[in-house]
C-alpha cells in the first residue's frame, strides 16, 4: 500500500477502505519468500538480531524462526548496512549464533512500509485468500487501527497479522475469520487468524474457524468478549491447540463472555528475554468469567487453561476463573486445568489471590475449587487426622491456608463418648503438600468439613 504513496510514511487523520471484496488468484506471486540466514542474538539486546548474513535479502513483515523463538516474532525493521534485524518482540532462549528462516507471507493489504498509520479502519470487506494469499498485515507502527463487520476467508497462513506497535488499540469487531485448513486434523494446521503485540487491543464479537490459534496476544490490558473460536476435528482422543495465546506474565485482560470451542487458553511469557523470574510480575492480572467452554472427543488429559512458563520461579498472583460452564461430550476430561512443565514448574509457595469459583463442570472427573469445601471423615480413633485435599484444589495446588474447620455432628472418643474440643491445624503436608493436620489432643473419630485454599488470600 506504501508504494501508492512512496514519499508518505506515515498517515494519523481518520481514513476509512469500505465495502466490496478483494480476491486472489492462483499466481507465483503469492508465494512465501523464505530466506536462511546465521544471525547472533543477546538477551541484553533483546529486539535486535545482529551480524546478519545475507540481510539485504532478509523482508520487513518476515515471520522469524528458529532455536528460542517464541510464536509470532516477526522482522519490524532492517538496517542493512548495519547488518541488523529489529525484531516485534524478545526470544527466549537464542542465546548467541545460529540459523534463523524468515518467511515472508504474501498479504491482500499490506501497510509493513508505513513507518506508522493510525486511525485507519477497514468496514464490510470481505478478504477472500482462496488459500493463496494471506489477509491484512499492519504498519510498523501505529494506534486505533479497526477492523469491523468484515470477512477474513481462507487465508493462506495468517488473517491480521501485526509485525510491531501498529496493532496499539487496535479494535477487531463483528469479523469472521474463516480457515482454508478445515479439512486438516488440528496438528497439521499452521494458519493462525490474528496476532497482536502492544497494549489495548479490543477484539469483541467475532466467529473464528478452524484456525490452528485464533489469536496470539502479546501485549497487556486486552478485551476478549463474546467471540466464538472452534478448532476440532473428528478424530477420536483428538489432539488440540490454543485458541487464545497470552503471552505476557501480566496481561491485565479480561475474557468474558466467549465460546471457546474444542481448544484451550494458553498462557506462557516465550516473548521473554530472560523467561525465568526476575524484576517484574509472575503470571496474574487475568479475569475468566462467564465463558462457555466445550470440547468433544478430546483425550482425556485435555484442558481448557494451560499455562505454560518458559522459566523458573514464576508463580500465580492474581487469577479469577468465575462463573464459567465447562463441558466435555463423547468422553470425560480428567480436568479443566493444568501447568506445563515442558520447560519448568511454578513456585506454588507463592501463590496468591485465586478466584476459582461459581463454576459448572459436565464431563469433567476433577472439579477443582479455591477456595474449596471439603469433607472428611474418620473412622477410628485418632489424635492427629490427616486430610487430602486431592483433586479439589487448581493446578494441584498446596493446602496452603485453612479458612474455617466445623465439626459435624458428635466427636466420639474410642469409648464413644462425646467429646467437645477443637482441633489445632497444620497446612502443606504429605504429598505434594496438599494435605492438612488436624491435631485434637486426644483421639478421637467423626466428620469435619473445613474450607481450604491453594494460595495465601491477601
Amino acid at each position: 500500500m506504501q508504494a501508492a504513496d512512496p514519499l508518505r510514511t506515515t498517515f494519523a487523520t481518520r481514513r476509512v477502505i469500505r465495502n466490496g471484496q478483494f480476491q486472489a488468484e492462483s499466481s507465483s506471486g503469492w508465494n512465501t519468500t523464505v530466506v536462511t540466514s546465521q544471525a547472533t542474538y543477546s538477551a541484553s539486546d533483546p529486539t535486535r538480531l545482529s551480524n546478519v548474513i545475507n540481510i539485504a535479502n532478509v523482508q520487513v513483515g518476515s515471520l522469524v524462526e528458529g532455536g528460542g523463538v517464541g510464536r509470532e516474532v516477526y522482522v519490524s525493521s532492517v538496517n542493512v548496512g548495519a547488518k541488523i534485524v529489529y525484531l516485534s518482540v524478545p526470544l527466549y532462549d537464542a542465546e548467541g549464533t545460529q540459523n534463523f528462516t524468515f518467511r515472508r507471507f504474501k498479504y491482500l493489504l499490506d501497510f509493513s512500509g508505513f513507518q506508522s498509520l493510525s486511525q485507519f479502519v477497514l468496514d464490510d470487506i470481505e478478504f477472500q485468500g482462496n488459500g493463496f494469499a494471506s489477509g491484512v498485515m499492519l504498519a510498523q507502527s501505529g494506534i486505533t487501527f479497526q477492523v469491523r463487520d468484515s470477512f477474513f476467508t481462507r487465508p493462506k497462513d495468517r488473517g491480521l497479522t501485526s509485525i510491531g506497535t501498529g496493532c496499539q488499540g487496535m479494535m477487531v469487531d463483528r469479523c469472521q475469520f474463516n480457515s482454508d485448513e478445515t479439512a486438516l486434523n488440528v496438528p497439521s494446521r499452521k494458519s493462525i487468524a490474528m496476532n497482536a503485540n502492544a497494549n489495548d487491543v479490543k477484539i469483541r464479537d467475532n466467529r473464528i474457524m478452524m484456525f490452528r490459534h485464533f489469536a496470539v496476544i502479546g501485549g497487556v490490558t486486552s478485551l476478549i468478549t463474546g467471540n466464538h473460536w472452534f478448532q476440532g476435528d473428528t478424530q477420536q482422543d483428538g489432539v488440540r491447540t490454543g485458541g487464545i495465546v497470552f503471552i505476557a506474565t501480566n496481561p491485565v485482560s479480561v475474557i468474558c463472555a466467549n465460546y471457546i470451542d474444542n481448544c484451550f487458553i494458553e498462557w506462557t511469557n516465550e516473548h521473554s528475554a530472560e523467561p525465568a523470574l526476575g524484576n517484574q510480575f509472575s503470571f496474574g492480572g487475568m479475569t475468566i468469567t462467564g465463558n462457555i467452554f466445550f470440547a468433544s472427543n478430546v483425550a482425556a488429559s485435555f484442558k481448557f487453561i494451560v499455562i505454560k512458563p518458559y522459566g523458573p520461579g514464576h508463580f500465580i498472583h492474581g487469577l479469577g476463573v468465575v462463573g464459567n460452564v465447562f463441558r466435555s461430550i463423547n468422553g470425560f476430561i480428567d480436568r479443566v486445568e493444568k501447568i506445563d512443565t515442558t520447560f519448568a514448574d511454578l513456585d506454588y509457595s507463592r501463590i496468591r489471590t485465586v478466584n476459582f469459583s461459581g463454576n459448572t463442570f459436565h464431563g469433567v472427573t476433577d472439579e477443582v475449587f479455591n477456595p474449596a469445601s471439603i469433607d472428611h471423615n474418620q473412622a477410628t480413633a485418632a489424635s492427629v487426622w490427616t486430610a487430602d485435599t486431592e483433586p479439589y484444589l487448581p493446578f494441584r495446588g498446596r493446602a496452603r491456608y485453612v479458612e474455617s474447620v466445623a465439626v459435624d455432628g458428635d466427636l466420639r472418643n474410642s469409648s464413644n463418648a462425646v467429646e467437645y474440643i477443637a482441633p489445632s491445624v497444620e497446612t502443606g503436608q504429605g504429598t505434594g503438600n496438599r494435605s492438612v493436620k488436624f491435631g485434637w489432643g486426644k483421639a478421637v473419630k467423626g466428620r469435619v468439613r473445613f474450607v481450604v485454599r491453594m494460595d495465601n488470600p491477601i
